[in-house]
């Protein structure tokens, strides 16, 4: 895996991160493909409506602040941002790999697991 940074990731990733921090759920779908998907917690959600109610779902289960550790370019699609997670959820601090995969500049596919 190549090193990159924040500031040279595809605009798709870039804005959904931000859009994450915010909990900004209209913003972060803006990133996603029509038939995306995001697996989270062993559960896979399939198209744009199943992305949305995840991202709605996920927004108000805990409070906690987001801040990327690492990123790296797997392949010209496809890049990974750790980042750690702080909060009032089981265990309080988690690092968690969010594995893009892009497809015409949108996000379509979003692995998130430790």
């Amino acid at each position: 895996m190549a090193p990159v940074t924040l500031d040279t990731l595809p605009q798709a990733v870039t804005r959904f991160l931000a859009a994450h921090r915010l909990h900004d759920t209209a913003a972060q779908l803006a990133n996603f493909t029509p038939d995306a998907t995001v697996t989270d917690e062993g559960a896979t959600h399939s198209g744009i409506d199943a992305v949305e109610r995840w991202l709605n779902r996920t927004a108000g289960e805990y409070t906690y602040t987001i801040e990327p550790t690492a990123v790296h370019e797997t392949s010209d699609r496809e890049y990974t941002v750790t980042q750690r997670l702080e909060g009032d959820f089981p265990g309080g601090i988690v690092d968690l790999n969010f594995r893009f995969t892009l497809r015409d500049g949108l996000i379509e596919r979003l692995v998130i697991e430790p």
